[in-house]
């Protein structure tokens, strides 16, 4: 359960910072907060920081110039310092979960129970079974104590931390629900790593960080080219002061994008094998690099499967006084994860 005021979500990535801030209007969630700042190349590798003053000084900068009163943040961590696993364990109350949760993570979790913070939610419960289905999550604490760290430094206030996959779940169960009935998968494709979270009968069964993104395509056409990291990010996005794309372009492009499609299906092929669920009816894209043709062709042709474009803002207002409609559409697909974060509210209950 959630009430109270939204947190302004917080998205550091690995190329750059989104911030939005949602509230509650008279006709549902209204964007009154968008901020965006780009960062420098090997500001964050692999989802380590490496440059902390970058990042400070552009979370100052953006919660300044956009005029973000609110200072009680969500933030997410991904990729490798985060597990999520799908466990059965006997059926047992609340207050019995609670209390053997960590030694059920022990079983499930490859780091030092110490090194990390645990969380998890009830999926489903069997009682014909004796059994319910959890899902658990578990988050490296250095992680996480790294960025928030770097929110404070800020002058923020870190009130939660949630994980990427989870984020863009809550944007498109609020924009979509979440159909009983089928199985389907959204898929966060960012500049350095991307995000599989496969839904089937309405809850999360499968996630994966496959480490490979937009700038996977970027660094291909440099070296390919022999051209500045610059010069190929304006190619690969069809910038005007690109100039005119090289001849081998195209096929440069498609080359590396099926690549990145190939390692989506095999996962995806992986899902359905081992899990007893059904075929994947639909695919969901999300993130900046969604918002190449390319990539949603080349993983509808893979996976054999119906591919979208999903923009994370279809069910959300905008405040035009406050939100630069130009800026909005430039970014789309890559809101998704400060917007689910913006959804977390300042005053939360397990369900």
């Amino acid at each position: 359960m959630a009430e109270g005021n939204n947190l302004v979500g917080v998205d550091i990535g690995s190329s750059s910072i989104k911030v939005c801030h949602l509230k509650d209007g008279r006709k549902g969630l209204e964007l009154t907060r968008l901020g965006f700042a780009e960062l420098p190349p090997q500001t964050i590798v692999d989802g380590h920081v490496m440059n902390s003053g970058a990042v400070i000084e552009s979370l100052g900068r953006i919660f300044q110039d956009k005029k973000i009163k609110s200072k009680d943040v969500a933030m997410s961590v991904s990729g490798q310092s985060v597990i999520i696993r799908k466990i059965t364990v006997p059926m047992m109350t609340p207050d019995e979960l609670a209390e053997q949760i960590q030694w059920e993570a022990e079983q499930h979790i490859p780091f030092d129970i110490k090194d990390v913070h645990i969380d998890y939610e009830v999926l489903r419960r069997r009682p014909e079974a004796g059994q319910m289905d959890l899902l658990l999550v578990a988050a490296k604490r250095d992680e996480i104590q790294d960025y928030a760290q770097l929110a404070r430094a800020a002058k923020l206030r870190p009130q939660v931390v949630d994980i990427d996959a989870f984020t863009i779940q809550n944007v498109f169960e609020f924009s979509r629900g979440l159909a009983p009935d089928q199985t389907f998968a959204l898929i966060n494709v960012g500049a350095s790593l991307s995000t599989l979270n496969i839904i089937a009968r309405g809850v999360s069964t499968f996630t994966r960080d496959i480490a490979n993104g937009g700038n996977f395509i970027t660094d291909e056409i440099r070296k390919r080219l022999s051209i500045s990291l610059e010069q190929a990010e304006a190619l690969k996005c069809g910038r005007a002061d690109a100039g005119p794309p090289p001849p081998q372009l195209a096929q440069i492009m498609e080359g590396v994008v099926d690549s990145i499609a190939g390692e989506i299906q095999r996962s995806l092929d992986f899902f359905v094998a081992t899990s007893g669920e059904a075929e994947i009816a639909r695919i969901f894209l999300t993130g900046g690099t969604a918002k190449l043709p390319l990539l949603a062709q080349a993983i509808e042709r893979r996976a054999r499967s119906p591919v979208e474009v999903f923009s994370p803002l279809e069910r959300i207002g905008v405040d035009p006084s406050s939100v630069d409609p130009v800026a909005l559409a430039a970014l789309g697909p890559q809101l998704a994860v400060a917007l689910g974060l913006s959804m977390r509210k300042d005053r939360e209950k397990r369900s």
